[in-house]
């Protein structure tokens, strides 16, 4: 809304939304694409900016920006065979030994040394080195492929939200209400912390600061792409839009401790992005009634901008509860404690479930979801209809 537009054609940003293991929509959505765009068509997405599991997505795409194919195929590749302990340790002393410390921290009030989380990631790191080759970013960057690749994150001294950028030398920094973004070389660190899940996951230093997940605090999930000069946006998230007013059904008691986390998480990952869609389409709406010589005129640096939404056609929180038993023993007997693994649990259940049954059940959906508008998508990236 406030970049200047770019001549030629339109630049299109890719964002890619946070939620855990629900970021499997997003490689089904990708899947398509594969399918449907030209082998010879270049990268599709100049700009990429990802939070939380959606940044790993992202970073991957970033690093195949020379070959869109070839990414997408990576993608595929590891999301429809994942485990959880690919992500998080699920052994009984991984898993029960750390939650156990995570309890022992909450009864001590915080005084305990080192990271602090109910579960372990470390695993998560080893599969981020093997897959991610971070100075490819800055290779396709200086080759022309790739515009800038941006990871957001999440202050806990601060409180702001920090987006992370790299990109061409023309881009400049921004500080904007509790949210600023600062050009620095994108590695390991960055997409740990981006997708370190609050209480979950454990926050990573990045210089003087803690971080943790992108999607807390985070109050404008399309504004990095726009100030990194897209000109449009194709915004690919894990939760259903809400399209109409909610129904509020009885209640059959008090809400378990896995229903009120599953409702946090739903809040930080979904509600921001439906608020920053909305605005901009107010926007839109407001600039096209709005002569152009007026906007010239007064000096108003604003410019419609337009985007494509993508988001799953089904609540995921239902397909977790299919596959939920498939978590190892000892995650199901840790979730089972807070409930769960009862079906108004399974909200929870649906970040945490990085099992390859319930993963390719989400890339079929986004694959299915994406076909649907196959014609739209063509058209918005620039490709008539196949």
């Amino acid at each position: 809304m406030s970049s200047a537009p770019t001549s030629g054609k339109p630049v299109v940003g890719l964002i890619m939304t946070g939620g855990g293991a629900r970021a499997a929509y997003q490689v089904g959505v990708m899947r398509a694409l594969y399918e449907l765009l030209p082998r010879n068509a270049g990268n599709p997405f100049p700009i990429i900016c990802g939070t939380s599991a959606g940044a790993i997505n992202a970073a991957v795409l970033a690093t195949d920006a020379g070959n869109f194919h070839r990414g997408a195929r990576r993608l595929m590749t590891v999301w429809k065979n994942f485990h959880v302990d690919q992500v998080y340790r699920a052994d009984a002393w991984g898993a029960l030994g750390n939650s156990a410390r995570w309890m022992m921290a909450a009864l001590s009030g915080g005084g305990l040394d080192g990271p602090v989380s109910l579960l372990d990631n470390s695993p998560l790191a080893g599969l981020l080195e093997r897959h991610v080759d971070f100075p490819a970013i800055g290779r396709n960057i200086h080759a022309g492929h790739l515009r800038a690749f941006a990871v957001t994150c999440s202050g806990y001294t601060s409180g702001q939200s920090v987006t992370f950028y790299e990109g061409s030398a023309t881009l400049s920094n921004w500080e904007r209400a509790r949210r600023v973004g600062v050009a620095m070389p994108i590695g390991l660190p960055h997409l740990m912390a981006s997708s370190a899940l609050p209480f979950i996951f454990p926050p990573v230093q990045i210089n003087r600061e803690y971080f943790g997940d992108g999607s807390m605090r985070q109050i404008a999930p399309v504004s990095p792409a726009l100030h990194l000069g897209a000109d449009r946006l194709l915004v690919i998230g894990v939760g259903r839009q809400a399209t109409q007013s909610a129904v509020r059904q009885p209640s059959n008691g008090y809400p378990s401790l896995a229903q009120i986390a599953g409702h946090a998480l739903d809040s930080i990952f979904l509600d921001s992005l439906e608020v920053d869609l909305e605005r901009l389409q107010r926007i839109n709406r407001t600039l096209s009634i709005i002569p152009p010589d007026t906007l010239a005129k007064n000096g108003y640096p604003l410019r419609a901008v337009e985007f494509r939404v993508l988001t799953p056609s089904v609540p995921l929180s239902q397909i977790a509860a299919q596959y939920a038993h498939d978590l190892p023993r000892v995650i199901r007997s840790l979730l089972f404690t807070v409930g769960a693994m009862k079906r108004t649990g399974s909200n929870l259940v649906s970040y945490l479930l990085f099992e390859k049954a319930y993963c390719r059940a989400l890339i079929q959906l986004g694959y299915g979801d994406a076909m649907a508008q196959r014609d739209d998508l063509l058209s918005f990236l620039g490709h008539g209809p196949q």
